[in-house]
């Protein structure tokens, strides 16, 4: 079974810019999709960005223009740019893969997840 292993967050200054990064134990070509996800202690998951195996990119609203979602296939690896960081990116970021077809319009569509790095922005 493939896994997940997601790394780079921190804290960072409003305004500012993090690079999270997921390897796979695998070919990332496993899966249909893979993507991030986020969340904020009492709140519900939310999907940030996911990206289709054609290389299609999909983001929330609240991050668009601001994250960018790329991956390097030699190193089984993608990557969330985020840049413009706002108080309210804060939260736990999870990487997350789904080998079903179609894009997921919610968290639960998703079935294999990192273990979650947290994000903090704060001045």
């Amino acid at each position: 079974q493939v896994q997940l292993v997601d790394s780079g967050g921190g804290l960072v200054q409003p305004g500012g810019s993090l690079r999270l990064s997921c390897a796979a134990s695998g070919s990332i070509f496993t899966f249909n999709y893979m993507g991030w996800a986020r969340q904020v202690p009492g709140k519900e998951r939310e999907l940030v960005a996911e990206m289709s195996s054609g290389g299609y990119i999909k983001y929330v609203d609240s991050v668009k223009g601001r994250f960018t979602v790329s991956r390097d296939i030699t190193k089984n690896t993608v990557y969330l740019q985020m840049s413009s960081l706002k108080p309210e990116d804060t939260a736990v970021y999870y990487c997350i893969a789904k080998r079903t077809p179609g894009w997921g319009r919610f968290t639960r569509d998703y079935d294999y997840w990192g273990q979650g790095t947290q994000v903090t922005v704060s001045s």
